[in-house]
């Protein structure tokens, strides 16, 4: 499962929800007939509950949805907290140097040196960009670096090597 985003909220009193997406075309969701909904974002693919998708649309920063198997109030707020994901194969290809973050998680992270940093753990939106979440544990201490994702410090994302270059020292 790629995870999409989360849900954060309910949103009025008939079973909507207020989602924040990972990622920036949260507008393409709504071409997806089901959701896929756990609390752990990262569960087995048999884990995830199927919902299916009635209407989704943009509010402020992040999206609005309701979900036919959520009918009132009381059903949102359960939801509260849950993670949005799809399988890979129901998601359309991302654009030319865009990835799905599922895609990053697990890649080898090094710098131009070829320094190994560690690898990805996990990304964060920050509203003004991702992060990349590198976590190397050497042997005798786990470092975690906090690496902008974006075109001054990723030089090249290799996704059938498994790899991304950073413009990046180890010792920062």
């Amino acid at each position: 499962m790629i995870v999409l985003g989360r849900i954060v909220a309910p949103f009025g009193v008939q079973g909507w929800l207020k989602i924040h997406p990972f990622g920036d075309d949260s507008a393409s969701w709504r071409k997806m007939s089901h959701w896929w909904l756990s609390r752990d974002d990262g569960a087995p693919d048999a884990q995830w509950k199927q919902y299916a998708l009635e209407t989704c649309r943009p509010h402020g920063k992040g999206l609005v949805a309701a979900l036919r198997e959520v009918a009132d109030r009381s059903a949102a707020e359960a939801l509260d907290g849950f993670y949005i994901a799809a399988p890979r194969e129901s998601l359309p290809p991302p654009a030319e140097g865009e990835y799905y973050w599922g895609d990053l998680v697990g890649l080898a992270v090094e710098n131009e040196a070829t320094e190994a940093l560690g690898t990805v753990a996990g990304l964060i939106s920050t509203g003004a960009h991702d992060v990349l979440q590198v976590r190397d544990n050497d042997g005798k201490q786990a470092t975690e670096r906090l690496i902008p994702f974006v075109a001054a410090y990723v030089l090249d994302v290799d996704l059938a090597a498994r790899r991304i270059r950073v413009s990046w020292q180890k010792d920062w």
